[in-house]
């Protein structure tokens, strides 16, 4: 890699819990080794939000060698407990509480924080997207700060995509978020939530914005293995290699469309598709 490139990690859906420890512990190595300027992690720390999953991904995130940002993913705001859910959503992340939604400014690019995961919204299923005013707001004003020159990488747990009806869409203002995001200087809104990987460039009536998803590293696989995004900035260019210990090709990892239905499956060994068995044709990209 080129010096004058910037090397950023983005992990999502970690699942503590139901981690998968050999994905973890190869990350963590990575991140010792290759030093990146900042790791974003975007949401679903945990499984069921219990204190001893908070415990551990705590343990683990604070670890690193390497500024980081996390994002509230919906697994991460109390399942079992609507008081707490509803008046202390985040208490506990206590242990890391200077990470979450934290900016990170970095030569000619920060990382900017959009909450997509709501204590309570008006439709049945909580686990889907939603962006308040407030919360865009806030994401937009922290772009529109930033100095000159300045690309910002939008982090979120749920992808910008308002796929499906609008009762079941997966992100709710999904869309208007994207719009307002095309008319500043974005390069890429990074997400998790789904378990498989994309590189999508989705159209606005403001122009382009370019999504980028990583997938799971526990072991609620959905069509891929484990797997992280290993990004490199340049100043003009944002490439993505997606890391994985099956060796299997970047495009192979990815998914052609973020799907509608993004659940994964409910026990780990029962995946919703077969992991993908790829030929290699060229180097290993972990």
């Amino acid at each position: 890699m080129a010096t004058d490139e910037t090397l950023l990690f983005h992990l999502s859906d970690i699942h503590f819990g139901l981690e998968d420890n050999r994905a973890l512990d190869w990350v963590k190595q990575e991140i010792a080794e290759k030093k990146p300027a900042a790791v974003a992690i975007t949401g679903d720390l945990t499984m069921r939000a219990r204190h001893h999953e908070f415990a551990a991904a705590t343990r683990w995130i604070t670890s690193l060698q390497a500024p980081v940002t996390v994002e509230v993913g919906n697994h991460d705001m109390p399942y079992f407990n609507p008081f707490e859910r509803f008046f202390t959503p985040y208490r506990r992340f206590r242990g890391m509480e200077e990470l979450v939604e934290r900016e990170i400014d970095l030569p000619g690019l920060a990382i900017v924080p959009l909450k997509t995961a709501v204590r309570a919204q008006p439709r049945l299923n909580w686990s889907k997207g939603w962006i308040t005013d407030a919360a865009l707001a806030k994401c937009l004003a922290a772009i529109d700060a930033l100095p000159a020159g300045t690309c910002a990488l939008v982090a979120a747990h749920h992808p910008l995509r308002e796929v499906g009806t609008e009762g079941t869409a997966l992100t709710r203002h999904g869309g208007k978020a994207l719009a307002e995001l095309a008319r500043r200087p974005v390069a890429a809104v990074l997400s998790g939530h789904v378990h498989d990987a994309f590189d999508i460039m989705e159209e606005t009536v403001h122009g382009r914005v370019r999504m980028i998803g990583a997938g799971t590293l526990s072991q609620r696989v959905r069509s891929t293995p484990p797997s992280f995004n290993e990004l490199s900035w340049n100043g003009e260019e944002l490439k993505v290699r997606v890391r994985n210990l099956a060796d299997v090709r970047t495009r192979d990892m990815m998914i052609d469309d973020v799907p509608e239905d993004a659940t994964p499956p409910r026990n780990p060994g029962e995946p919703v598709a077969p992991v993908r068995q790829v030929p290699r044709t060229d180097p290993p990209v972990h």
